[in-house]
């Protein structure tokens, strides 16, 4: 994640009340509810590269003894499976 954990209620809050003010929506549920879902969704969104990141070091530590054998830049190796997961899964990064 780019933005420290901390940030995200706050950028929560700030996005929901400025929605809220503008009256863009009007919330069918607390305020504490709303806030704290949009909290939840705003992290799970922000955190999926950390998670494909995870998943990809799990790929290549499965064949670790194969990429050291053939002596294969890490680095490139990583983002090259990085890049095709997220074409594969259409995950905007």
């Amino acid at each position: 994640m780019r933005i420290p954990k901390t940030w995200v209620p706050l950028i929560t809050k700030k996005v929901i009340n400025g929605i809220v003010s503008k009256q863009l929506i009007t919330p069918r549920t607390t305020m504490e509810k709303l806030l704290a879902d949009a909290e939840e969704i705003i992290f799970t969104e922000l955190t999926v590269e950390d998670r494909l990141n995870d998943e990809v070091r799990n790929l290549l530590k499965k064949h670790s003894p194969e990429i050291e054998r053939s002596r294969v830049d890490y680095r490139k190796l990583f983002d090259l499976t990085k890049q095709k997961l997220v074409k594969e899964r259409n995950v905007v990064l």
